[in-house]
């Protein structure tokens, strides 16, 4: 079982000493497969000790903080591991490297959900109390107000409604995306998953090859896949701040996602691994693009939006609700999807601008 080896094998200071010497390089200057290894021994200590931290804070009910802080942590190192061995696939171990991505992938999509809920819910009715005006909803214990706006008539006969039936159907999701990441950490799975990160702690898979191979080839493919998928995004129409286009479906009894949002979702990846890849090659402590960063905010808000307009779009499907409920929750998608409408506006300007540096990044 993966209980024993919970611990970090070299303690706290084990990434601090990691980070303060030079990066491993071969002759000539150029990062080699050791820098690889260096960076997947970091992340794997910071995933122990994140583990470690969850269990200590007893795994609280809500979510909330210590316990969701490591479930943050635990997800943050999963994720830049799982995107390393993608990237740099090539100088690793190939059956090994196979079956862990998955299983890491599994892990952080079951400990992003919960938190993902309760994000979703706090931004949908945030926006209808925005819409509708405060008098419309019910006081929310824990979550911070929207700025409030004049009512706009009818909307505010079902925004309380709408807000209750959104509050009922998110916080049965979060509970049970809850108990589903409790019962996750306790399975059998997840305890091979932890075993498998505690031998990368100590031991990374390296082909012999990888300690003389150049790793900014893999990290600039990983840059030019990005690169190439930014380009079949409609930037011309992501270039206008309205889309009327984008929101011609509306309501419709079309259950799927909007096609239109796909793509942008595939870019919003391969950006994470674009700046994985970076923090690789620059030992972990790689400088603050400004473009990336501003595009990476735009890409988790358009994210959001998107998922939330999809939220309020299967609320309003529920059976046997009140026209004026129906209606409040219609008027809530369609201003979700300004809001994707919105972020792919900022990303577009984001994206456009040169990339400058300015100091460490996090």
């Amino acid at each position: 079982m993966a209980q024993q080896h919970l611990d970090p094998p070299t303690g706290s200071a084990a990434v601090t000493a990691h980070r303060a010497a030079p990066a491993p390089l071969h002759e000539g200057g150029a990062p080699v497969g050791d820098v690889l290894a260096d960076y997947l021994r970091a992340q794997a200590t910071e995933f122990l000790r994140s583990l470690r931290q969850h269990r200590e804070t007893g795994a609280a009910a809500n979510g909330t903080g210590g316990s969701g802080d490591a479930a943050r942590s635990l997800r943050r190192s999963a994720r830049r591991i799982s995107g390393s061995l993608h990237t740099f696939r090539p100088l690793l171990e190939a059956d090994w490297s196979e079956g862990m991505r998955p299983e890491l992938a599994w892990l952080s999509g079951t400990l992003a959900r919960e938190h993902a809920y309760a994000a979703r819910l706090e931004r949908l009715l945030g926006a209808l109390n925005r819409l509708s005006g405060p008098t419309a909803l019910p006081a929310q214990t824990g979550r911070a107000a929207a700025a409030p706006i004049t009512p706009k008539g009818n909307l505010t006969v079902g925004a309380a409604k709408a807000g209750a039936l959104l509050d009922r159907q998110l916080t049965l999701a979060r509970t049970r995306a809850h108990s589903a990441a409790l019962q996750a950490l306790g399975s059998s799975r997840f305890h091979a998953v932890a075993d498998s990160v505690a031998v990368l702690a100590s031991e990374v898979p390296l082909t012999p090859a990888a300690a003389r191979t150049d790793l900014r080839p893999l990290a600039a493919a990983a840059r030019d896949r990005l690169t190439d998928a930014v380009t079949g995004l409609p930037l011309v129409t992501a270039g206008h701040p309205y889309n009327a286009e984008a929101l011609v479906h509306g309501l419709s009894a079309d259950t799927a996602p909007q096609p239109q949002d796909a793509p942008w979702h595939q870019v919003r990846l391969l950006l994470r691994l674009h700046r994985y890849a970076r923090e690789v090659l620059h030992d972990g402590e790689c400088p603050v693009d400004t473009r990336l960063l501003g595009a990476g905010r735009a890409l988790n808000r358009h994210r959001d939006a998107a998922e939330a307009a999809s939220a309020a779009a299967t609320a309003a499907r529920t059976p046997r609700i009140a026209p004026a409920t129906a209606y409040a929750l219609g008027v809530l998608h369609a201003d979700q999807r300004h809001e994707v409408e919105a972020a792919r506006f900022a990303f577009q300007r984001a994206w456009q601008k040169e990339a400058v540096r300015s100091g460490p990044g996090d």
